[in-house]
């Protein structure tokens, strides 16, 4: 007689080893399964950002303007085979799952070598994108998706990411067709829009046109505003009229004037003086050192007024830098409304010897202030007037020295005069590290709990749960 030598724990074990293994394969299986599906899902529903900047992340502004998206956009993505930037290609995947009007398509220039010919002359680099609908496109050079600026304080570059804004900003270029149109005047010297500027007016698809009032005598129905920058010489007196006459007519007007060497802008000035305005003679200097910057008084850090202009600057605590003044003084006005956007300290007071000043202190003849450097005019007729009694903060230099907030400010005003559209409030996001400095004594001991306590306490934990199991099943035996 054959002899079972098995007894009924190890009939058990057999069985409850048996069911385990099972038990694992399908739960393997079901994960294999699963795990092809996901592979298969778009990108936004499989990647989560978690960074502190919403690198990974789509705002809603670019929702809007995809989702009102009615014809095809084509988004060529130029790079090589094994070539792709991670954090381009999870954004172009992410605008890919937002519409189905969108279609990305690499092209690899080893395969296609005249392929972006057709739409720039430039060396394109790897990653590069080009934005196309219909008859226009936009071309995307990877240096204006990620971006360096030099830190005027450390020498040192930071690093910015700007993918979604400048793609969002060329699908919406390429499906609209009427633009915004922003006419710059000319004819009396004034100086070229700084670069940082005019990318901002670029990327933001604002058309920029030249205006002579010399010989256009009127200025043209489509302008959606126009532009004053920096004039060395006066206008006309028919050029003020006409400007005068637009702004009142619901026109929309940006001037940034302000001292020049030779002569006085009297004419040009005189457009303020229909809401009692009056511009004050020489430079503005501070005498509070709260309001200047870099020791020199005449570089100004005026006090900002709540305004829709202002007021992401002053939630982010930027603060605009306006060198090379002119005093703007506001009075009652029954003509309009006037708001002053940017003021100095009572301490304030304009230097009547101009460019050719030799101390900072007040002397006879020179005018008391405070004054305003800043004013938002709605005329009786619906339009608007901006105007800044200073030109050069708009210089690259200057606008480096206030973290980009004198930009923002000139761009906050010229969209408030056009009408922001969705696609051009998208910024850059920030590639820079925050580190977290800590004293030697908080080193060593986090190093002490990191190294040595917690797992150690984690080690005695699990001996202690091992020796008690073993106890429990030594006692069933």
């Amino acid at each position: 007689m054959k002899i079972n030598t098995k007894t009924p724990k190890n009939q058990l074990a057999f069985k409850g080893g048996s069911y385990s293994l099972a038990v694992t394969v399908v739960v393997l299986a079901i994960l294999i399964v699963v795990n092809i599906f996901v592979s298969a899902l778009p990108t936004a529903l499989t990647k989560y950002d978690i960074s502190s900047s919403q690198l990974y992340s789509i705002t809603s502004n670019t929702k809007v303007v995809v989702n009102n998206l009615q014809q095809d956009v084509t988004i060529y993505w130029v790079v090589q085979a094994d070539q792709e930037d991670d954090i381009i290609e999870n954004l172009l995947g992410k605008y890919e799952s937002l519409s189905n009007h969108i279609d990305v398509v690499k092209k690899n220039p080893d395969v296609f070598p005249t392929f972006t010919e057709q739409y720039t002359s430039e060396t394109v680099p790897n990653n590069s994108l080009i934005v196309e609908s219909g008859e226009r496109s936009r071309y995307i050079s990877y240096d204006d998706i990620y971006l360096s600026e030099g830190d005027v304080y450390s020498y040192t570059y930071t690093t910015s990411f700007d993918g979604e804004g400048a793609i969002t900003s060329a699908i919406d270029y390429v499906v609209t067709e009427d633009l915004p149109q922003l006419y710059v005047l000319e004819g009396h010297g004034e100086t070229e829009l700084p670069s940082t500027f005019s990318d901002s007016i670029e990327k933001e698809n604002i058309e920029v046109n030249t205006l002579s009032l010399l010989t256009a005598k009127e200025v043209p129905e489509e302008a959606d505003a126009v532009l004053i920058y920096n004039p060395q010489s006066d206008i006309s007196e028919e050029e003020a009229k006409i400007l005068s006459e637009y702004a009142k007519d619901g026109g929309k007007l940006f001037v940034m004037a302000g001292p020049v060497k030779d002569g006085e802008l009297t004419n040009l000035n005189s457009i303020l003086s229909d809401y009692n305005i009056s511009v004050t003679e020489g430079i503005v200097v501070e005498g509070d050192s709260n309001y200047y910057a870099f020791g020199y008084p005449y570089v100004l850090m005026p006090q900002m007024a709540s305004s829709e202009i202002t007021d992401a600057l002053i939630e982010e605590n930027y603060y605009a830098i306006m060198p090379l003044s002119q005093g703007l003084q506001v009075g009652d006005t029954s003509t309009g409304t006037v708001t002053q956007l940017l003021t100095t300290s009572y301490d304030a007071f304009s230097k009547i010897a101009g460019f050719e000043l030799e101390t900072y202190e007040k002397e006879d003849g020179d005018i008391a202030g405070p004054f305003t450097l800043g004013v938002s005019i709605e005329t009786s007729g619906s339009g608007e007037i901006i105007w800044f009694s200073a030109a050069d903060f708009l210089n690259d230099m200057y606008n480096a020295y206030s973290s980009g907030a004198n930009v923002d400010l000139a761009m906050n005003a010229l969209s408030s005069l056009i009408g922001e559209r969705e696609a051009i409030a998208i910024r850059s996001k920030s590639l820079n590290y925050n580190y977290l400095t800590i004293t030697d004594s908080t080193s060593s001991t986090l190093k002490a709990l990191m190294i040595g306590v917690f797992p150690l306490t984690y080690l005695g934990i699990g001996i202690y749960i091992i020796m008690r199991k073993r106890g429990k099943q030594n006692e069933e035996i």
